[in-house]
C-alpha cells in the first residue's frame, strides 16, 4: 500500500461528518448521563416543529450540553421532584448549521405549511428581526435550553404519524404536550410567549414564574420573549459549535 493512498485515506476519515457514538468536544455531555430522569423531546429531530422537518445537524434526538449546565439542571431536577414535577427539554445544544438552516428557510416565501400552529399571527420573514430566531443563537456554545416542566409521571407518547391537525399555539386547546399550563406552547413564535405577557392568566403566569425562580436560583438567566428559553450565566464556551448531534456510543438505537 503506497503512501500517497494512505496520505488519501487518512485525509478522507478527518472530513468524514461524525457518526453515532463519536466522542464529544470536552467539556460537553450526554444530559442522559449526568440526569436520566429529565425527559427529553428534541423536537428539530423530528418534523413537530415551526419548519415542519428534521433540522439540519439533528441526526438523533438527544439534549447535549456543557458540563455545568447540565449539573445544575440536575439541581432543578432535583427540587422539582420533591413537587412531584419534572423538567422536560426541547432543545439544547445546538450546531450552527441548524441556525444557518432556519435563516434559509426564513428567507423562502414558501414552507409556510406549520405557520398555523407555531407562528399564527408573526410573518415568517419577520422572525429573525422580532427576536425570536438569531443569526448567532447562544444554543451554539452548549448552555442554553428550551425547556418546561411536566408531571413526574409524564411519559412520552409515540409520535402519531401523520400529525394530527395543527392547532394555534395560543389557542385555548393546543398540541397537548404533556407540560403543566404555560398559556401557550412550545415556539411559539407570538408576543403570547413573552414571559411576563399578563394575557395568558394567573395559573400560567404563575407557572411561567416558578420555572424562572427554579432556573435563576441554579445560575440560568431567562429571556423575556419565549418563558422556555434559559441560559447559564456563567457559561464555559464563548464560541459556538458545530458537530452533528448524534446518539451516544452506549445508546446507539436513539441514533435516526
Amino acid at each position: 500500500m503506497s503512501l500517497r493512498f494512505l496520505l488519501i485515506l487518512a485525509m478522507a476519515l478527518l472530513s468524514a461528518p461524525a457518526s453515532a457514538g463519536t466522542a464529544l468536544p470536552k467539556g460537553l455531555v450526554y444530559l442522559r448521563d449526568i440526569d436520566p430522569s429529565i425527559r427529553q423531546d428534541i423536537r428539530y429531530a423530528g418534523s413537530h416543529n415551526f419548519v415542519g422537518r428534521p433540522i439540519k445537524g439533528y441526526l438523533a434526538a438527544e439534549c447535549i450540553l456543557s458540563e455545568p449546565a447540565a449539573t445544575a439542571l440536575k439541581t432543578v431536577q432535583g427540587k422539582l421532584a420533591a413537587r412531584e414535577l419534572s423538567l422536560i427539554v426541547w432543545d439544547c445544544y445546538r450546531p450552527k448549521r441548524a441556525v444557518e438552516d432556519f435563516l434559509r428557510w426564513s428567507r423562502d416565501p414558501a414552507g409556510t405549511e406549520m405557520k398555523a400552529e407555531f407562528y399564527p399571527h408573526t410573518d415568517k420573514q419577520s422572525l429573525f428581526a422580532s427576536g425570536y430566531l438569531a443569526v448567532r443563537s447562544a444554543h451554539s456554545r452548549g448552555s442554553t435550553v428550551d425547556l418546561g416542566v411536566v408531571p413526574s409521571g409524564f411519559s412520552m407518547p409515540p409520535q402519531p404519524r401523520p400529525l394530527p391537525p395543527l392547532k394555534s399555539c395560543t389557542a385555548a386547546e393546543r398540541f397537548v404536550d404533556g407540560t403543566i399550563d404555560f398559556g401557550t406552547g412550545y415556539d411559539c413564535l407570538d408576543v403570547l410567549a413573552a414571559t411576563s405577557n399578563p394575557r395568558v392568566g394567573a395559573v400560567a403566569s404563575a407557572n411561567r414564574q416558578m420555572l424562572k425562580s427554579a432556573m435563576r436560583a441554579a445560575g440560568f438567566r431567562s429571556y423575556f420573549r419565549e418563558w422556555w428559553h434559559f441560559e447559564l450565566a456563567n457559561e464555559p464556551f464563548g464560541n459556538g459549535f458545530d458537530f452533528e448531534i448524534t446518539a451516544p456510543p452506549s445508546d446507539p438505537k436513539t441514533a435516526r
